[in-house]
């Protein structure tokens, strides 16, 4: 709970109880002092190994490596900067600046005065951890340069890069002292060995090579790999080499003679990155995948699972006490690991990204679907799961409830839509035709037919009664991504990368208008109430309301962010988007001119890191808690919050019991660009 101490640290004591492990006895003790939750976030039955999570880069992290003392791990990043961090309390202690492109790898020098940063810019530099400071630059390699080290006494860096060779370099001059040439394909990583005398260097040629670092020969090489080799390192007694490669095994070789003595096998993508333990008795194994796995060297088995990280997982790397494992992620976080690999019980949901979650109309069921493949139902009385469907081939990327709730439509990218049965979780229908894979579904208001879009550039409507197509709708230039009915039914609105909104006739297929204003691709369209407004969000960070009937931009309200999902409010006097809830300013949205009343009450609303309540921050949400999407209902004051990791979280409240500074906004909504207003809650 570090990073929120720092950031609000009133706010650790409601966050601190709900989502610590349900056999904290704090949170036991505790928890009733905190009323207005009436449903708590389901949590893991102890505490993982998860120790801390380092959060503030901004680009996926490349790699981590402790200092030698282990008291700082440096991460690098595609954000163009390294990173310091204190290992015993999380917190960032320096930044270092300089480089112009990725940063692949970062390592401190034996003595833990330097750290050597490797780029894209085609650079190494060296970085003073003292004052942060720049204190050299290596030039020379033409491309790339994937990973740089130390040699064990300091004086040397080998850097290895895409241009096919390694290369040596004196710390103390910045001079070129020897360049290693044999590899016939881009050079991934290089290690000196522990004796100073060897250094390996992993290739995509599907080989690891070991030079004579006095003579720059070439003194052996261990082939095997039947793809890119990602990683070499050897062990703390110089005897073994582990090699990591894309066709998802570790090899670990004898130096002295070149040979296999073990294959560890089992993952189920390509591996980034093996590291041994400071005994020489374990092997930490990043993949592709979101977990770093522990392997035995002796026995040759898995011994510990690290689970927490949202996205790839490309480096992990252990303290020199052997006591903490850093890993290195795509999620833009470094965590801290304790070595024990030891579970906190599983939790129902997906088991990887969750697209959406969708209230049904009485609200007593969420729909939810995910990258998995499976399309989950959840009772929003109790949180808990009542059915998963099963059927779809590949990721689901949206699903909807009929009108009457008796149906479910889910869109997947395994081109077809398919409709289940609510009550017994059977599939009724599959929609099949389309060409590519289907970005939504949604129902029109009768209930009859459904609307299908996918990155065929085309929209289908689909008769429910018999499962047959019932028009398509052609004239996009590019990938559809969403279509939704007007309220009454007659019209079909469709964004498109091909930044325009088109208005479609259902009864006759034909194109009513085409609203064009929008600079980046239309992430979604939504109707107005009474079908008199269109809104349309866009990658160009604004959001357009066009009147439907002369087919103008009526308002231009810039979000500054990208939005990806909105509805308008019931009385349609507000947009409610992913990043905040926007107040219109067109009398259009109800027919007569009035003025607005620019408060909003009782409004729960998710950010990025906070539940929030009338714009004030209500709950932190830690990492593996934050929304991937989010679904809100206001009458039942529930939140559902799909997770990057799967979870699915459910959170009520009562807000008679909450504190009376809640119940008021904290500001008002503010006039944005003069065009209308947002009301998105400060960080």
């Amino acid at each position: 709970m570090r990073s929120i101490i720092e950031i609000a640290p009133l706010q650790v004591y409601y966050s601190g109880l709900l989502f610590a492990p349900g056999s904290s006895l704090i949170r036991g003790g505790y928890t009733k002092n905190i009323p207005w939750v009436t449903m708590e976030p389901k949590v893991a039955g102890v505490w993982s190994s998860l120790i801390q999570t380092l959060e503030g880069h901004t680009g996926e992290v490349e790699s981590a490596a402790f200092s030698p003392d282990g008291k700082l791990v440096a991460s690098a990043s595609r954000d163009h900067t390294v990173r310091l961090w204190d290992t015993s309390t999380g917190k960032q202690c320096r930044v270092l600046e300089g480089h112009t492109d990725f940063v692949n790898s970062a390592v401190f020098s034996p003595d833990g005065k330097l750290v050597a940063s490797a780029s894209w810019d085609k650079t190494v530099r060296l970085w003073d951890t003292s004052t942060g400071k720049q204190c050299g630059v290596l030039e020379g390699h033409p491309s790339a340069v994937k990973s740089a080290v130390f040699s064990l006494d300091g004086k040397l860096v080998a850097s290895a890069s895409w241009d096919e060779t390694v290369r040596l370099w004196d710390t103390s001059t910045g001079k070129l002292c020897g360049v290693l040439e044999g590899h016939t394909h881009d050079i991934s990583s290089v290690v000196f060995s522990p004796d100073g005398k060897l250094v390996a260097s992993a290739s995509w040629d599907k080989t690891v090579r070991l030079w004579d670092t006095s003579t720059g020969e070439q003194c052996g090489v261990l082939e095997g790999h039947t793809n890119f080799v990602y990683s070499a390192v050897f062990s703390p007694d110089g005897k073994l080499v582990a090699s990591a490669s894309l066709d998802n095994t570790v090899i670990l070789w004898d130096t002295s003679t070149g040979q296999q003595c073990r294959v560890l096998e089992g993952h189920t993508g390509g591996v980034f990155s093996a590291v041994f333990s400071p005994d020489g008795k374990l092997v930490t194994v990043v993949c592709d995948e979101k977990t770093v796995r522990l392997w035995d060297i002796s026995t040759g088995k898995q011994c510990g699972v690290l689970e927490g990280h949202t996205c790839p997982v490309y480096s992990a790397v252990f303290s020199p006490d052997g006591k903490l494992v850093a890993s290195a992620s795509s999620d833009e976080t470094v965590r801290l690991w304790d070595t024990t690999g030891k579970q906190c019980g599983v939790l129902e949901g997906h088991t990887d990204f969750v697209h959406s979650a969708v209230f049904s109309p009485d609200g007593k069921l969420v729909v939810s679907v995910s990258e998995d493949s499976t399309v989950i139902l959840w009772d929003t009385s109790t949180g808990k799961q009542c059915g998963v469907l099963e059927g779809h081939t590949d990721p689901v990327s949206s699903t909807e409830f009929s009108p009457d709730g008796k149906l479910v439509a889910s869109a997947s990218l395994d081109n077809t839509v398919i409709l289940w049965d609510t009550s017994t979780g059977k599939q009724c229908r599959v929609l099949e035709g389309h060409t590519g894979g289907v970005f939504s579904a949604v129902f029109s208001p009768d209930g009859k037919l459904v609307t299908a879009a996918c990155d065929e550039n085309t929209v289908r409507l689909w008769d429910i009664s018999t499962g047959k197509q019932y028009g398509v709708l052609e004239g996009h230039t590019d990938k559809v991504n969403s279509a939704v009915f007007s309220p009454d039914g007659k019209l079909v609105a469709s964004a498109s990368r091909d930044k325009t909104v088109r208005l479609w006739n259902t009864s006759t297929g034909k194109e009513f208008g085409v609203l064009e204003g929008h600079t980046g691709y239309v992430n979604s369209a939504v109707f107005s109430p009474n079908g008199k407004l269109v809104a349309s969000a866009s990658w160009d960070k604004t959001i357009r309301l066009w009147d439907t009937t002369n087919q103008i931009t009526i308002e231009i309200i810039k979000t500054h962010r990208i939005i990806e999902v909105m509805k308008f409010s019931s009385d349609g006097a507000h947009l409610h988007t992913t990043r905040g809830i926007l107040q219109l300013n067109s009398p259009l949205h109800s027919g007569v001119n009035q003025e607005l009343a620019h408060t909003l009450t009782h409004s729960l609303y998710v950010t990025d890191q906070w539940i929030t309540c009338n714009m004030k921050k209500l709950l932190w949400l830690p990492v593996e808690y934050r929304p991937s999407c989010t679904a809100i209902n206001d009458t039942a004051n529930l939140i559902v919050i799909g997770s990057d990791s799967g979870r699915v979280t459910f959170i009520s409240f009562d807000f008679t019991a909450l504190p009376a500074a809640y119940l008021q906004p904290s500001i008002k909504a503010a006039v944005v660009a003069g065009k209308g207003f947002l009301g998105l809650v400060p960080c």
